[in-house]
């Protein structure tokens, strides 16, 4: 079986110099201990383990790409050329995809994704990297690209993976969000932060409804897309200034509701059916929101992401992929 788990830093190396393909996981000092190499990483320290959730800045979530069907392909991508990664994948295959948090890249990814040629023809899945909490706004995210060692705040890097025409990528989506009955909120323009916006039909600003109404901000906005539920999480209030910001964009004329209440402290994760997962990432919000440090959440591993690509990108949720034949 492919790895997919935490390990140390000689034990990664080891991968790489055996000339593994991998996608690795870990804070910015052990990805820069990391030889070149068919890899491509990300900056995170937050991981569901074996043993339950955990912030480590000492170990390395690495994941096993097998390579049946040729070598896979590792590419850059900047805001000039984002919009081809589904064109420049394999016919039969999939692109993961690891894209530095507020960067120029996530921010076209977040809005322009559902328009890319290609997209929803080939599987692309992935995540957002972050930082450690303690250092935000202090400490660019960054990704890497293992046969340069580059490191970067702003392109996007992707590993083109081909498959056996006997195999297909299947990527999955566990969100415990439902659309709540509450207030309808429309937004005038897409973006990653509000200020006024219509509410129920009337012009209001919606920093001051979540105030006044005290909403439980850990909740995210919800969109109903033709029955699949996707999730607007909420990054902060600022009343003073009248303005509330996002992880993801709002999209202009989409009818958003706040999630309905759910118990934080019962998050059980995805039910697995089927081969066990190639790769899989949770949201860094359901890790604080739901405590996750020391527990388990099933059968999935893997980082605790700033967003997590499933296709589009999503918050607060848990996103998986299984190689089926």
């Amino acid at each position: 079986m492919p790895e997919n788990r935490l390990m140390t830093i000689a034990e990664a190396t080891d991968l790489i110099r055996a000339g593994r393909f991998l996608m690795v996981a870990a804070d910015e000092a052990l990805l820069r201990r990391l030889p070149a190499g068919n890899w491509i990483g990300g900056t995170i320290p937050y991981f569901m383990g074996n043993d339950g959730g955990v912030a480590t800045r000492d170990k390395l979530f690495v994941t096993e790409i097998p390579t049946d069907a040729g070598l896979p392909q590792i590419r850059t991508y900047d805001i000039t050329s984002l919009d081809h990664v589904c064109v420049d994948g394999p016919a039969n295959g999939y692109s993961l995809i690891i894209i530095p948090a507020f960067s120029g890249t996530h921010s076209l990814y977040a809005r322009k994704a559902p328009t890319f040629e290609d997209m929803f023809i080939k599987p692309v899945v992935g995540w957002i990297a972050g930082c450690h909490l303690d250092d935000f706004g202090k400490v660019a995210p960054l990704v890497v690209s293992g046969p340069e060692l580059a490191f970067d705040g702003e392109r996007a890097v992707v590993m083109h993976v081909p498959l056996p025409d006997s195999q297909y990528a299947r990527i999955e989506i566990f969100n415990q969000m439902n659309q709540g009955q509450g207030a309808v909120i429309r937004f005038a323009e897409t973006g990653f932060s509000a200020s006024e916006c219509e509410i129920d039909g009337q012009r209001q600003n919606l920093a001051h409804y979540l105030q006044e109404h005290k909403s439980d901000v850990r909740l995210p906005l919800v969109a109903d897309y033709n029955g699949a539920s996707v999730n607007v999480s909420i990054k902060g209030v600022n009343p003073a200034e009248g303005r509330v910001d996002f992880y993801a964009p709002v999209f202009k004329d989409v009818e958003y509701r706040l999630a309905s209440p759910v118990d934080f402290s019962s998050f059980g994760g995805a039910q697995v059916e089927g081969e066990s997962p190639l790769w899989s990432c949770n949201c860094i919000l359901n890790y604080l929101y739901c405590g996750l440090e020391g527990k388990r959440t099933g059968p999935l591993t893997g980082p605790m992401t700033f967003g997590e690509i499933a296709y589009l990108l999503l918050n607060q949720t848990q996103v998986y992929f299984t190689l089926d034949s």
